[in-house]
């Protein structure tokens, strides 16, 4: 391994892996630094359950927000998938199903749960303004930041930018829903990964919800085809295909700058370089710069993979293979929402905790052998919200699996037959579920506090006119030959490559 590069690139997730391909493309020398045993980050697909050929998308599991302008310049060999089926909200002995490829059958799932059809309207109206932000916002994403006024003038619609960047989403979804059921669903895009309010005056609810109704400029959250490893284990191809030389098993100890040329040290090392990029959360780049820490983010989530034999039956006559295709929400009715979150910010655990659910295996079965798709198996991922990491400190361990038990318990309670009895099990009688928690995510993955986004979402424009092209491409740190290449970037978070893209744009235009 040479001495010196043009680029250091700390850690091998797939931002990482992004900017290395562009950057290496260039004609820039560049080494990835990986802690890990392999490439990937967040964005890995396992054999979560060793006994069982399925290729688990551990972590992150969705795709919306990566940009198939990216896919088409890196020449990835990487597909995702529409699902039909929105959503399913099972209530009492019914439920509300959102079906995106017939507009009669959603319409009539509304108003058998509501009695009338304001709130449909209501949603068909709202939904079309959020397109229209999202085909005008996307494409600003892998550009140089706006302003605050210039990203106005391409949303170029004063109700849509008084919802959502002037006033907490909870007012808008009040004035415009009068169903609790239909309002939650609405909500729980604000909330993923995202430990707020509905009302909370800094918007953070806002900034999240924002980033979940733009992805691709529809909104629409895919399936990665053949589980999210799919996806980096291309973009580790692509980096090394350009030049990239990618390290593992380094665990970058050091960095330090004086603006024009910085030092990596890792274990065993050290290694001269023009600039770093840093594929880690603000806060773990402040332990590694040795400057003072910013504070250290709090995630929410509770994470639980699943393996079933089959999938279980529900009280609703809506058959288990539609209910399950969509978003499978648990408990999320807008009232319950704000109660779990005013309980969990007093340190108690949610009594009714919220949660969804997603199938990978009903859109892609190739992430099960042949012999396990042959046998009905499938896979579920029960994302949990309001768990913040104050919840797992005293006891991590005791706390996550009382929050689980206490969470399948809130899924048991909508479903014909408790989820125990679906669960696959392996030779030795355990069953095949997993869980993690935001301190499970802060040491596998060094999110600090869990946080899936590094730190709170921003949005997607420029607060000051610093000419720097780090700063217009929304990735400045302190110092000059510094920049954040990962989620804890302006416009980071989710796994969409925008901010590995936008610092390597920024290197390329720095001399």
């Amino acid at each position: 391994m040479p001495t010196s590069y043009d680029v250091v690139i700390v850690g091998g997730g797939h931002n990482g892996l992004v900017a290395a391909t562009y950057l290496a493309r260039a004609g820039r020398s560049v080494l990835v630094l990986e802690r890990g045993s392999h490439t990937g980050g967040a964005a890995v697909s396992e054999r979560v359950f060793p006994d069982f050929d399925a290729r688990l998308s551990r972590y992150s599991y969705l795709v919306s927000l990566l940009p198939r302008q990216l896919v088409g310049e890196l020449g990835l060999r990487f597909e995702t998938r529409r699902r039909r089926i929105s959503s399913y909200t099972p209530v009492g002995e019914g439920g509300l199903l959102v079906d995106t490829a017939d507009a009669d059958r959603t319409r009539t799932s509304f108003a058998r749960l509501t009695g009338s059809d304001a709130d449909h309207q209501a949603w068909q109206r709202f939904y079309a303004m959020t397109a229209r932000l999202a085909q005008r916002v996307f494409p600003t994403l892998t550009e140089p930041l706006p302003t605050r006024a210039e990203l106005s003038r391409v949303v170029d619609d004063a109700v849509a930018w008084e919802a959502i960047f002037e006033r907490p989403l909870g007012e808008t979804i009040e004035a415009t829903f009068t169903d609790d059921t239909v309002r939650g669903v609405v909500l729980t895009d604000a909330l993923i990964g995202t430990f707020t309010s509905a009302h909370d005056p800094e918007l953070r609810q806002n900034r999240c919800f924002l980033y979940h109704v733009i992805g691709g400029g529809t909104g629409d959250w895919d399936v990665p085809v053949g589980g999210m490893g799919a996806l980096t284990d291309a973009l580790a191809a692509a980096a090394r295909t350009a030049g990239a030389e990618l390290v593992t098993d380094r665990e970058v100890t050091a960095i330090e700058s004086d603006g024009v040329r910085a030092e990596v040290r890792y274990d065993g090392g050290a290694v001269g370089a023009g600039h770093v990029l840093v594929n880690a959360a603000p806060h773990e780049l402040a332990r590694l710069l040795g400057t003072p820490a910013p504070v250290k983010p709090e995630g929410a989530q509770l994470k639980i993979n699943m393996l079933l034999r089959r999938l279980p039956r529900l009280r609703d006559a809506v058959d288990p293979r539609e209910a399950f295709a969509g978003t499978f929400h648990i408990g999320e009715g807008y009232d319950a929402l704000e109660r779990a979150y005013r309980e969990a910010a007093t340190g108690a655990p949610p009594s009714a905790p919220p949660s969804e659910i997603y199938c990978h295996t009903l859109t892609d079965p190739s992430i099960l052998s042949p012999e396990l798709a042959a046998q009905g198996m499938h896979t579920l991922t029960l994302f949990g919200l309001h768990t913040p990491a104050r919840l797992f400190a005293d006891d991590p361990n005791r706390a996550r699996d009382r929050l689980v038990e206490s969470t399948l318990a809130q899924l048991d309670s909508v479903l014909a037959e408790p989820i125990s009895e679906c669960l696959a099990v392996t030779p030795d009688g355990r069953p095949c579920l997993e869980a993690k928690s935001p301190i499970d995510l802060e040491h596998e993955l060094g999110l600090p506090g869990g946080h899936i986004f590094h730190r709170d979402l921003s949005f997607p424009f420029r607060t000051d006119d610093d000419p720097t092209p780090a700063a217009r491409w929304g990735v400045r740190t302190e110092y000059a030959n510094v920049f954040l290449c990962g989620a804890g970037a302006v416009r980071g978070g989710g796994v969409s490559g925008i901010a590995g893209h936008n610092a390597a744009m920024a290197v390329l235009e720095s001399r």
